[in-house]
């Protein structure tokens, strides 16, 4: 709207962001375990559960509610946030965003 000039974000919005922003990475690293596990034992049997694989989307997913739930109020508040709480607020989108693409590049041009 013209005219309408933000000077600050709303009060705790800092906050939320650095919280929203942390908790995703750190769902994102708690993925990498499970998902480990679970391309060791790929191959498994009828009689055998892969517990791990499902676990590790799981994680996964909720990391990445979590990353969009940082991600928005970061780019509606862009002008007036700190640099420093700018970035940790998109950290999480980019580096999900690039491990996307470089699965998606190596599925496409990998070697078969």
């Amino acid at each position: 709207m013209p005219g309408f000039e933000v000077s600050e974000a709303p009060v705790g919005t800092n906050r939320r962001i650095r919280n929203r922003a942390i908790w995703a990475v750190a769902l994102f690293a708690a993925s990498v375990p499970p998902a480990l596990v679970g391309i060791g034992i790929t191959n498994a049997t009828s009689t055998q559960v892969n517990v791990a694989t499902p676990m590790a989307f799981g994680l996964w997913t909720v990391g990445l509610l979590f990353s969009l739930w940082a991600a928005v109020p970061t780019i509606r508040h862009w002008d007036v946030l700190p640099p420093a709480t700018r970035w940790l607020g998109a950290l999480p989108m980019l580096s999900n965003s690039l491990l996307l693409t470089i699965a998606v590049l190596a599925v496409s041009f990998g070697t078969r």
